[in-house]
């Protein structure tokens, strides 16, 4: 047994998932260490076999059921089928049974399909083909069978990575050629320490020399399970994790699932504090299973009523304790009152949401022809949440822009260029100073990137690399920005195609924290430069000369524009300080403990010093339809936040342009800028002491022109001293709760110069706000993965960045504008619809157990069963659930032309308005309405009347036939009036059910079954149907039953006329009068 994945486990939760570190010295070939090394354990490691299953052919019936029975519903009825098949209970163990083995099989059926398909993926992964070197032979093996340690090769456009995590050598280690040949005496070893967000290692090589060749391992040398081998033609790597330990295979098992706020509501679950309506009616049972155990002891406290002559106790049965008749009784009115609480429906709701996803990858309007692309649904179980979001959390480059950026214009020195210009500046006679910072400038831009030449290829579904139906080259790069610049040199004639040729020495990284890139390079004259591009933020402070004034004037000018801002400057070294700064740069890289912290360390000390040599500018425009989108957002009453890493100036332009802010929006400012003329005190209760003032003098109650619109703008920094109040000013209190009122009464908030982790802290606060508003967060990279993970709904965008936010999402759109569908049209309809089939659910079972419990008042509390077991077994599962699970997928009670062209009917259904205690307890009260006019309505109509037409008299079992023939086509006939979009469908579904009823209850009573030891329905529905009285008394039963919900919804809509019932009668009268125009021209 492999005690190493255990180990890993025990580790792992014991030191806490954000402090645990995996530390691991791998052998390349499985050689053994040299001599004089370290003491060296071989560790056993995981195979590589990627197991995303949940379950085996031999543990699938055990586990499955052991998974379902957790539901605190599924084993509640297991409970009752037991006690059922222990006592002596008035209704068969079957009437339970058998609903709870549908409920059971169907959703095993579906988990278990949903496992098989995970079974097949995983085999498609394992069984694929990998080359690995053995003997110095490349050879092919499964890779199910590749270890750690083993040496492999990979092709260029293969996706041969699939299943592993590799570590490359970069080109310049000697190493990999002599292990090629099997006859090298060198040993190599690597050693790597990995944390959850990063991976860094050490490659050693030992030869004769006593001092082995050491060089550092990074995140730039770790390929991940899944990456295709692009830009070389193959590579040498060698396996450093395997199978469950991939970095894929470990996000995808420790990523939480999201569940909405109606499926807490109605679903108890061990992980659920407050499954409100279940608990609620579990409480009604025990009720009356009380009542009626109370009662019963006090009915028969008479000793006539106690033992009638027909029915006198056995002595065993006079022994009995009292306390444990009691109890038996008790048990057997929970058994007989049971059906209160539907199990059906946890499984229809189940049914509900995965046929509904269906409806948005189908939508026709949310496909991109570009892409290629359908929306994607990841998650089922929010879609209900779609239509109660309140706050949308939205990334700027690449969400509300395309994130294909434009080169405009560039700054040097002072001197403003458009690309047009760029040529002929070289070459002007500005003079020599002039031209040296021009030419080195143009410079910085052709050699300070990280952007390749690919030829013809498909990006994301793109084709790039043609032109005019021919290959050509093109431009491929991590940041849109780099691409941009270097296709605006090559567009002005500048690309270093100049006689000169530079030699690359070292890539100081971007990153997002530094906020820059630099590269090392020597020219052919010997010279030695250090390039430096980045944010102005993090250039600026670092600059000792160069026209600043000018340049950053031009900066803000661009960024108040809308177009985004690079800084450019330089740095010439000597040797001694190139030497130093390897030294430096060597010394951090080879460390493997805190590797990120030295490595910044050393960056801080190289780049310093510069000189400024101008400034870039490119413009990244807006998405199609993304202005509509937040616009149509923010009338549906949705306040939108902006989360970007851009300038202020920048994301503010965007936000004009998009119109989150409007031109009469009262900007808020909490900046450094700010914060920097008043302290941050002063700032936030400025603000605050704004919005009192506005809320006492203004009353708006919509966005109109008269209301005075707040609008804010904070930065990273700020916000992190919002978050994080210093010790030392304590006094001054905890500055959340003050930001949270500001931002409750803006309509739109902009925060800039973000981390991809304060976009999920901003997120994590809002959702933690004593509101606890629903959340949506949505961007396209990888930058955004925490904060779509973070919010309730998150959705992710299929851009330009990759694919991490798409897989990462609950849901995957091609473009921002999709969004507005995908929340005023389809989130609109998802809650409706889930929310009638929740209270329908229990308004249908109320009237069917509350004639049940009336009837034990005229039976002597006896548990005597008003139904047959076969429409016990059979109400939920097979007469009334069809109806209700089609309206819950297809009903439209407004078109959804209307629902987009008017976004305030979202209003409507905001703050989970339709399942709120005066719906609920109205849906309660109309349920137990029905059931007593059910059960007195037939009891008084045949109170003298009990003779059919040949002189025989009704029967126990025809009573209970007639009441339960009344509550089913009641039920069925409500959903029909509740029903607004009648198509084939329904028809066939709500009448055939009907229908069903009909035909199963005459043969059910109309042929001796010959598995039934005796039957009690025989020739009872034919008998009743017979009978005059009994039709005319199922029809005005029905009609009184539906009378008062018909007569309160027309005062209501008379009265009191919601915006969603106006528009449906002027549609209904928009539909008339074209019919009417239609049989007019005619």
């Amino acid at each position: 047994m492999n005690f190493s994945t255990i180990r890993n486990f025990i580790t792992r939760w014991c030191a806490g998932e954000e402090n645990w570190v995996d530390t691991r010295t791998v052998y390349i070939g499985h050689k053994e260490p040299p001599s004089g090394s370290e003491a060296y354990i071989p560790q056993k490691y995981p195979d590589n076999r990627i197991v995303s299953s949940k379950y085996t052919f031999w543990n699938f019936v055990p586990k499955n059921l052991f998974e379902q029975f957790r539901r605190v519903a599924n084993f509640y009825f297991l409970i009752i089928f037991l006690v059922q098949l222990i006592i002596d209970t008035p209704t068969s163990p079957i009437t339970s049974g058998l609903p709870l083995f549908f409920v059971i099989t169907v959703t095993a059926i579906k988990q278990g399909y949903e496992d098989w398909l995970r079974h097949k993926a995983d085999n498609a992964i394992n069984q694929c083909p990998v080359n690995v070197v053995e003997g110095g032979e490349v050879v092919r093996k499964q890779s199910r069978k590749l270890r750690v340690c083993i040496f492999l090769w990979a092709g260029a456009g293969l996706n041969q990575l699939a299943s592993l995590d590799l570590s490359w050598t970069p080109p310049s280690l000697p190493c990999l050629p002599p292990l090629l040949g099997g006859e090298s005496k060198q040993n190599t070893s690597i050693h790597v320490t990995s944390l959850p967000d990063r991976f860094v290692g050490r490659i050693n090589i030992y030869s004769d020399r006593n001092e082995p060749i050491a060089r550092p391992l990074g995140s730039e040398n770790l390929l991940l399970r899944g990456a295709t081998l692009k830009n070389t033609q193959h590579i040498y790597a060698v396996a450093i994790y395997t199978g469950m330990e991939t970095k894929m295979a470990l996000n995808y098992q420790s990523k939480s699932q999201k569940r909405s706020a109606i499926t807490v509501l109605i679903r108890p679950h061990p992980s659920s504090v407050s499954p409100l309506l279940s608990v609620l009616y579990l409480c009604i049972l025990i009720s009356k299973a009380l009542i009626n155990t109370v009662l019963k002891y006090v009915w028969q406290a008479d000793p006539d009523r106690d033992e009638p002559f027909y029915n006198q106790k056995t002595d065993t049965e006079r022994q009995r304790h009292i306390l444990i008749r009691a109890f038996t009784d008790f048990l057997a009115f929970m058994v007989l009152f049971n059906y209160i609480i539907p199990v059906s429906m946890y499984v229809t709701v189940e049914m509900q949401k995965f046929l509904g996803s269906y409806f948005i990858m189908w939508d026709d309007e949310m496909f991109d022809e570009e892409l290629g692309e359908r929306a994607q649904v990841n998650t089922s179980d929010l879609n209900e949440e779609l239509g109660q979001v309140e706050y949308v959390f939205t990334d700027k480059t690449g969400t509300l822009t395309e994130n294909n950026m434009e080169f405009i214009e560039c700054c040097v020195d002072g001197h403003v260029y458009v690309p047009q210009a760029i040529l002929s500046c070289v070459t002007c006679s500005l003079g020599l100073a002039c031209q040296e910072t021009e030419e080195l400038f143009f410079r910085a831009l052709c050699l300070c990137h990280t952007v390749q030449v690919k030829e013809e290829e498909t990006v994301d579904g793109i084709k790039m690399g043609l032109h005019q139906g021919k290959s050509t080259s093109f431009y491929i790069s991590s940041s849109p920005d780099e691409v941009a610049l270097v296709e605006g040199m090559k567009r002005s004639f500048f690309s270093v195609s100049v006689e000169s040729r530079f030699e690359l020495l070292e890539v100081l990284t971007f990153d997002s924290v530094r906020r820059r890139m630099s590269v090392i390079v020597r020219s052919s004259g010997g010279e030695l430069y250090l390039f430096c591009k980045g944010a102005d933020s993090s250039i600026f402070p670092r600059v000792i000369s160069g026209k600043v004034a000018q340049v950053k004037a031009r900066v803000e000018h661009n960024a108040v524009e809308g177009l985004r801002t690079l800084c450019v400057a330089y740095r010439k070294l000597s040797v001694d300080q190139y030497e130093e700064t390897c030294h430096l740069l060597n010394s951090a890289k080879l460390a493997l403990q805190d590797r990120d912290k030295k490595l910044s360390e050393a960056y801080d000390l190289i780049e310093k010093d510069f000189i400024l040599l101008g400034a870039t500018a490119v413009e990244d425009r807006l998405q199609d339809k993304a202005a509509d989108t937040i616009e149509s957002l923010h009338k549906a009453g949705m306040k939108v936040w902006v989360l970007t890493g851009d300038k202020m100036e920048t994301a503010a332009a965007t936000c004009y342009a998009s119109k989150l802010f409007r031109r009469s929006t009262q900007i808020l400012e909490l900046t450094t800028k700010r914060t920097e003329e008043q302290s941050l005190h002063e700032t936030i209760f400025k603000h605050t002491h704004t919005h009192t003032y506005a809320k006492n003098t203004h009353t708006c109650m919509t966005l109109s022109t008269d209301c005075v619109d707040y609008g804010l703008i904070i930065d990273g920094a700020t916000l992190s001293a919002v978050l994080k109040p210093s010790q030392e000013d304590s006094s001054q209190g905890n500055y959340k709760e003050i930001f949270l009122e500001i931002c409750r009464n803006c309509s739109a908030v902009l925060c800039c110069r973000m981390a991809p982790l304060q976009k999920a802290q901003i997120v994590k606060l809002i959702k933690a706000s004593p509101e606890h508003p629903i959340t949506l967060a949505i961007g396209d990279g990888a930058n955004d993965v925490s904060m779509i993970l973070e919010a309730h709904v998150g959705i992710g965008i299929m851009g330009k960045e990759g694919r991490q936010a798409a897989r990462n999402s609950d849901y995957a759109i091609p473009k921002f504008k999709h969004l507005k569908k995908m929340l005023l049209v389809h989130g609109h309809y998802y809650y409706i619809r889930i929310s009638e089939l929740v209270q329908y659910f229990f308004y249908k079972n109320v009237a069917f157990i509350f004639p049940q419990f009336l009837y034990q008042f005229f039976c002597g509390f006896s548990q005597q069963p008003l139904y047959d077991t076969a429409y016990l077994t059979l109400y939920n599962i097979s007469f009334t659930s069809l109806p209700i699970l089609l309206f819950s997928l297809i009903e439209q009670h407004i078109n959804m032309d209307i629902l987009k062209k008017d976004p305030s009917l979202y209003r409507d259904i905001a703050k989970n308005s339709l399942l709120r205690w005066p719906i609920f307890i109205y849906w309660t009260f109309l349920g137990v309405f029905d059931a007593v006019v059910f059960f007195f309505g037939a009891y008084f109509l045949f109170y003298n009347t009990t003779f059919t037409s040949n002189g025989q008299m009704f029967g126990n079992w025809t009573f209970g036939t007639l009441v339960f023939t009344v509550l089913v086509f009641t039920v069925t006939l409500k959903l029909a009036l509740d029903t607004h979009y009648w198509t084939w469908i329904n028809h066939f579904v709500i009448w055939g059910s009907l229908l069903f009823f009909v035909i199963f209850s005459l043969l059910w009573g109309g042929i001796i079954w010959p598995f039934l030891n005796y039957q009690r329905m025989y020739y009872v529905f034919m008998q009743m149907l017979s009978s005059g009285p009994a039709w005319l008394s199922i029809i005005l039963l029905i009609v009184t039953s539906l009378l008062p919900d018909v007569v309160k919804k027309v005062v209501s809509r008379a009265l009191w006329p919601t915006t969603t019932e106006r528009i449906q009668v002027s549609e209904r009268a928009h539909t008339h009068t074209h019919a009417n125009h239609f049989l007019i021209y005619i």
